[in-house]
């Protein structure tokens, strides 16, 4: 048998569908597309070399999406932005 699937103590991440991961090891000569990948029922990574670069790439893949940052609350109109140096300045408001 050429392939043969490797398992993960600590489990491999799902894909955004939900599939459950498998890490398969090709063991045919390199002219033939040997080496490591990671699939499930609807995605694979490329093939590696080594079985830390394919994982790495399944990781990279199908991390969480991150979310966008909460934009910064608005400030009252009636804050007063000093400044902070020795030197007589204008007086700005926040915001402007």
């Amino acid at each position: 048998m050429t392939q043969r699937e490797i398992s993960h103590p600590e489990g491999l991440p799902a894909c955004a569908a939900g599939h459950s991961a498998r890490h398969i090891h090709d063991q045919r000569r390199a002219s033939a597309g040997d080496g490591h990948f990671i699939q499930c029922s609807c995605s694979c990574s490329c093939r590696w070399p080594d079985a830390d670069s394919a994982v790495a790439d399944w990781r990279r893949q199908h991390r969480p999406v991150r979310s966008a940052r909460k934009a910064a609350p608005a400030l009252p109109d009636n804050v007063l932005q000093l400044p902070l140096l020795a030197q007589p300045r204008e007086i700005r408001r926040a915001g402007a």
